[in-house]
């Protein structure tokens, strides 16, 4: 019994944690497979981007801080498809928890956090395809007028600060079930888009409804984003609303993480 045991090779944990830049193409390359993911990240922002009035003569002329009115929905939209990319990036890891995907995982050498890291990987460049293809409609539309400096920044904090709701989708994935979870993203992001400002500016909320906003998840995320263009100042306030969210998230996506693994 002893000699059997000896015999038994140890098992060899891979450098940092499993994780490869070969597993991440496979991830996004399975993303950008499914024509639904497609539709509703990368095709639909643009579009309501131009259905919303990004190319009416009057936003062109219309000024919105260094630039105009178009450039303030070309970020606004670029923010929304971040969103969606992101989370439903995160949301994936629902389906393959029906699918006995995540219990295969595990039965591997694959560090949990390196699959959780490569989630987040995944859903950020999804989030940054989003954004680059909002911003091409808008830069080839010549309806967009801002400084090129402000281009790069908005362009580079709507895709960075949306990890918010990278985290948002994994908490989610891990707490509904595959049935329910697109029911439910659906007009929660929706919802979440409009309380944050990203429909349409607070200015047109009530007072109240201006007040809750700025505690939504997406407030922050296109308060910075619009920053470049509207802003003279830091919005504080803008700022510890995407970390303190993006570290609620977290902290339950890695709790329900826990929950989950615990059971196999």
């Amino acid at each position: 019994m002893t000699a059997a045991i000896a015999t038994v090779p140890q098992r060899r944990v891979p450098p940092l944690g499993g994780f490869s830049l070969t597993f991440l193409r496979l991830e996004i390359t399975r993303m950008l497979r499914n024509r639904r993911t497609l539709v509703f990240t990368l095709i639909m922002p643009p579009a309501f981007f131009l259905l919303f009035g990004g190319l009416s003569d009057a936003y062109q002329h219309q000024v919105a801080g260094r630039g105009n009115v178009s450039a303030y929905l070309m970020i606004s939209f670029a923010v929304y498809g971040s969103m969606i990319a992101n989370t439903a990036a995160g949301a994936s890891v629902a389906v393959e928890r029906a699918l006995g995907w995540s219990r295969q995982l595990r039965l591997t050498p694959l560090n949990p956090l390196a699959y959780m890291a490569t989630k987040v990987l995944t859903a950020m460049v999804m989030g940054a395809v989003s954004v680059a293809i909002v911003f091409a409609v808008g830069g080839l539309s010549g309806a967009v007028r801002m400084p090129a400096w402000a281009w790069v920044v908005s362009g580079l904090v709507a895709w960075i600060c949306a990890v918010v709701f990278a985290a948002f989708g994994l908490f989610i994935g891990y707490l509904v079930p595959s049935e329910n979870v697109m029911q439910l993203l659906g007009p929660a992001l929706a919802l979440l888009a409009l309380m944050g400002g990203i429909f349409v500016p607070l200015d047109v909320l009530s007072h109240t409804l201006q007040t809750l906003a700025k505690f939504t998840p997406a407030y922050g995320v296109g308060a910075l984003a619009r920053a470049a263009l509207i802003e003279d100042h830091v919005n504080l306030a803008a700022i510890a609303n995407v970390i303190i969210w993006t570290a609620l998230f977290a902290a339950g996506a890695v709790w329900r993480f826990r929950r989950d693994t615990a059971r196999v």
